[in-house]
């Protein structure tokens, strides 16, 4: 009789002493994942899966951690799964060189038993893809909703099919089974239930008597088994219900082949009739089904809940009940060393006998320690070596001491590091504090600090850093905590206001244990610090929330920490607010996003710029797009664009006057093409930080404590000589540099064309990289100290990237043969592609009695207006004069995005005396192109494209007031965008 079998006749007798080294056999020990560059470090670095499981693992005493390998085409693909011996493939919709699913199918016919997974960004773009997809090599779909702990949920969930049958069996391993049919919700749902799941463990762990015994609990923890319809689930239920802790289950799924409404209540009556004392969990989207719950005495969580998450972790939790390396002796076993991380490690190699590195390196124990550690990179290059490939004990030693020095010396850059506030100092670039996700704009800057070191970025232009700014992320646990300690839900998912939301924010109490390390930070740091949103659904690919939270700026206080130390507490609190302001909401609305499931973590950064005595500022900031929707010969779309001001890029972002030049022809810049025009449409203000600290207010607007300063006010800083130029009135010509008379003009001349700053070649290469890395066309965001001491380098800050949801798909429309009589709108700068459909309304500003000074009460019509179509559930064409959700009212109407949310086709529109440039660059227009929305531009007055304003004026309105009209018209109106050359037209009605 085997061991094995001998174990199953008498486990009642002593299950305690051999159960933990039986359980969990099957394991994946490498995964692939098929994805872009920057998915696979928007999965690993930011989540740090590796480090999330690694609890779990080391517990479990097994050799090795999963390790990640990752590729970003087909080739790739297969050479890894040739070579490795490869236990899950993860796969994402951004491959360079195929369709997925095709290849999918190809590893599957290959490697038949190796599961494959899709994880996708959750969109109704990707639903409705899905649908038509064969699906046959999948073994499981989930969606990406912006935490990596989706990552430890999927490894899990296949674990535990793996393993559940023989654990049951063997010690009597519990499960729970979740039946859902929808992608979006199980994928909300699992990580949640693990999550719990192992908190628990980990304290049932701490019960056990010895050490045996916690390994047992740990390795003993439930199994979790999904269905998708009652077939699968009566299937599993009938196997494991003796070892059942709870059922959590949808509703309406499939039943026979067939969607079946009742399908989740049938079940849930077949499994009372086995155990009426089953917990049992029903969910629905149908808040009717409540009262079924009811009567069946069971839980009950309706999907469209606020706080559906919430609901779920509070009903599991209430129903469903590592170390330091140690060298020794290998003749006594006795400890003679112990080193508590990588730099005490690199210090004992040098000491330790001969016979204990022999002892260790035979066990190959540097390289499980170090996995275990989640220092991968380095255990890989140990493990891959034996004693033998060396002439010598001491070779072995010198080359692990040198392997680590070369590790430290480089982690550095493109790493983040877990703060320290014993070890923080000003050589500590990217920090974490907590144990949650880093957000997406931090996540976007982390990648961006990996690319710089890839692509040996930081020294690669002569007296210039090219570096992010010294950063540090409060992860989201640390909002969680702030949340429930201060039980600020309520408030913030209330319909008060958002000043009184502000308020209740501000009086709570930020966690203690992050104060030390807040002080810490302030002492450090030398500038004054940005405070910057950093949500979990920022800069996504498919749900863009840019510029919709706030970014806060306090001064630099050396002489009074406790004043800073209150400035950036309040920051950080209004930052949190801003989830629960007004406009994020709209955005939570539009994206079909849950509050509940909308997590903040901050960024506290240190500001680029120079003091000019009480304000703060650098020399340039801007925004730069590797795509340009509006060439100008000699461009190309794919040569790129840039914005840039002189002063803090809230000046960009905001919607103000910048300078528009493509990187590739730096010297051709439309706007200064004359001197009238250059006069007319370069910068007249610039914006700076507010050093005096008794002018610190708390706000809802995160601009309260910026300056808005003329142009004029710089002149006595010095701090012009890079980027002015200076107008001869009496020639009329521009003159480069300042030291001409006659008025200061921001032309970035200097720059520009006599090159004192390389600003093109390098926006140029990091926008190349950017986008080779993402796969994706890209927007970055910069900013540049010129003014620094004679002697040190410039610095370029490289503050932010995320992708642009580019229309991939160009429809076929040919667009060159119109009759103008038979549209409304024609544009030769339109923005999108393709035919919009299901809009039968239009809402225009009247530009016969168009009043810019009237700007600012336009903008609060139309939100109203805005308003009545958001609860109809219908889209709108809107147009107007001018630049929408310009900030500065004379450039346009100053609506914010939740004002015209629901407009489909946004049309900007000249006058005869009043053509503003397109609004690209701004966190707004960032929002078109995501959400894709039809963008045209247009001035009849000059013969650019056509508008047909009679034809509207003789249509009867459905609403008018002073400046306001809205037609509403009887059928679709036909809607077509010519991707390909930038081509766009509004039909008539009854036009195709």
């Amino acid at each position: 009789m085997s061991i094995y079998n001998e174990f199953l006749e008498s486990k009642k007798y002593f299950i305690n002493e051999t159960a933990f080294s039986l359980l969990m056999r099957k394991r994946i020990y490498k995964v692939l994942l098929l994805c872009s560059n920057y998915d696979s470090y928007m999965l690993e670095e930011d989540g740090r899966i590796d480090e999330q499981i690694f609890n779990e693992y080391a517990s479990l005493n097994l050799r090795y951690p999963p390790i990640f390998r990752q590729a970003n085409n087909s080739q790739k693909a297969f050479r890894i799964l040739q070579k490795d011996n490869i236990d899950l493939v993860i796969t994402m919709l951004n491959l360079a060189d195929s369709d997925p699913f095709e290849l999918a199918n190809k590893i599957k016919n290959e490697y038949s038993k190796i599961p494959i997974v899709v994880l996708t960004h959750f969109s109704r773009e990707v639903t409705l893809k899905l649908q038509n997809e064969d699906l046959s090599a999948i073994d499981y779909v989930f969606c990406w909703l912006g935490q990596a702990d989706i990552l430890l949920a999927i490894i899990k969930l296949i674990e535990d099919k793996m393993n559940v049958k023989h654990d049951v069996e063997v010690v009597g391993v519990q499960t729970i089974l979740l039946v859902e049919d929808s992608i979006r919700f199980y994928s909300s749902y699992l990580p949640i239930i693990f999550k719990i799941i192992f908190k628990q463990s980990l304290e049932f762990m701490t019960e056990g008597m010895n050490e045996h015994k916690r390994m047992l609990r740990m390795r003993g923890r439930p199994k979790v088994l999904l269905a998708t319809n009652y077939e699968e689930a009566t299937e599993l239920y009938e196997k494991y219900k003796k070892n059942m802790l709870g059922v959590i289950s949808d509703i309406r799924y499939d039943r026979e082949g067939k969607q079946d409404a009742q399908a989740g209540i049938k079940f849930c009556k077949l499994v009372q009739k086995d155990d009426p004392y089953m917990p049992f969990i029903l969910q629905s989207s149908e808040i009717e089904n409540e009262k079924i719950a009811k009567e069946l005495n069971v839980g009950f969580i309706d999907k469209n809940s606020k706080t559906l998450t919430l609901e779920l972790r509070d009903y599991l939790v209430k129903h469903l009940a590592f170390g330091d390396f140690v060298f020794k002796d290998p003749k006594t076993m006795k400890q003679i060393a112990k080193a508590t991380d990588l730099k005490s490690l690199q210090q004992e190699i040098k000491k330790i006998p001969d016979d204990c590195l022999k002892y260790h390196i035979n066990r190959n124990d540097f390289s499980k320690w170090l996995n275990a550690r989640a220092l991968f990179s380095i255990a890989e290059y140990f493990k891959n070596y034996h004693q033998t490939d060396f002439k010598s004990i001491n070779e072995v030693r010198n080359y692990i001491y040198d392997e680590i020095s070369k590790y430290r010396i480089n982690k550095g850059r493109g790493v983040i590091t877990k703060f320290d506030r014993y070890r923080y100092d000003e050589y500590t670039m990217f920090s974490r504090i907590g144990e949650g996700s880093l957000g997406g704009k931090a996540r976007g800057l982390a990648f961006i600090d990996a690319i710089i070191k890839k692509h040996q970025l930081l020294y690669q232009y002569d007296n210039v850093i090219i570096a992010i700014p010294r950063t540090v992320v409060l992860c989201t646990d640390i909002f969680d905590e702030f949340m429930e300690d201060n039980d600020l839900y309520k408030i913030g998912l209330s319909d008060i206001s958002d000043d009184e939301i502000l308020k209740h924010f501000i009086e709570a109490e930020l966690p203690a244990r992050i104060f030390e390390n807040l002080k810490k930070i302030i002492s450090v740091i030398k500038n004054p610090i940005a405070i910057r949103s950093s949500s979990l659904l920022e800069d996504s690919h498919y749900q863009p929330f840019a510029g919709v939270y706030s970014t806060y700026m306090i001064p630099k206080i050396e002489t009074n920490q406790k004043l800073m130390m209150k400035m950036l507490i309040d920051a950080i609190k209004s930052v949190y607010a801003s989830v629960f302001y007004k406009e994020s909401k709209a955005y939570m609305a539009i994206t079909k996003n849950e509050m509940d499931e909308e997590k903040m973590a901050i960024i506290i950064q240190e500001v680029c710029g120079k003091r000019y005595d009480n304000k703060f500022y650098p020399t340039l900031s801007g925004v730069a797009r590797s795509i340009n929707f509006y060439p100008i010969e000699p461009e190309k779309s794919e040569d790129g664009v840039a914005n840039v001001a002189f002063g803090l890029g809230k000046m960009i972002v905001d919607g103000g006057v910048t300078l528009r030049f493509s990187p590739k022809y730096p010297k051709k810049v439309l706007q200064l093409s004359d001197p009238a025009m250059a006069l007319r449409g370069t910068q007249k203000e610039f914006i700076a930080l507010d050093l005096i600290a008794e002018n610190f207010k708390q706000s809802t607007d995160d601009g309260v404590n910026l300056l808005k300063l003329r142009i004029k006010s710089a002149e006595k800083d010095n701090s012009l000589k890079h980027v002015a130029s200076s107008y001869d009135l009496q020639n009329n010509i521009i003159r480069d540099g300042t030291n001409q008379p006659g008025k200061k003009i921001i032309t970035f001349s200097n720059i520009l064309n006599h090159e004192v700053f390389p600003l093109a070649d390098i926006l140029q290469h990091l926008l190349e990289t950017g986008q080779n890395e993402m796969n994706n066309p890209i927007e970055i965001e910069f900013a540049a100290d010129l003014d620094t001491p004679k002697g040190s380098p410039k610095i370029f800050n490289f503050l932010q990237i995320r992708p642009i949801v580019d229309n991939t798909n160009i429809s076929d429309l040919d667009l060159s043969d119109i009759n103008m009589d038979d549209t409304i709108i024609f544009s030769k700068s339109a923005l999108g592609n393709g035919i919009i459909k299901g809009v039968s309304d239009l809402v225009y500003v009247k530009p016969e009695v168009f009043n810019a000074s009237k700007s600012e009460k336009i903008a609060f019509d139309i939100g109203k207006i805005n308003e009545i179509f958001l609860k109809e559930d219908k889209n709108y064409i809107l147009i107007g004069p001018g630049r929408w959700g310009s900030t500065d009212p004379w450039l346009g109407i100053p609506v914010k995005w939740s004002q015209i949310s629901a407009a489909k086709v946004i049309i900007e529109s000249g006058l005869e005396n009043y053509r503003i440039d397109p609004s690209q660059g701004t966190h707004f227009f960032q929002n078109i192109t995501s959400f894709k929305v039809g963008y045209f531009t247009i001035n009849p007055f000059i013969n650019d494209g056509f508008y047909d304003i009679e034809y509207l004026g003789k249509l009867k309105a459905y609403f008018e007031d002073e400046f306001i009209r809205h037609i509403r018209f009887d059928t679709e109106i036909s809607i077509q965008i010519d991707g390909k050359n930038n081509i766009g037209v509004i039909y008539k009605a009854n036009k195709d």
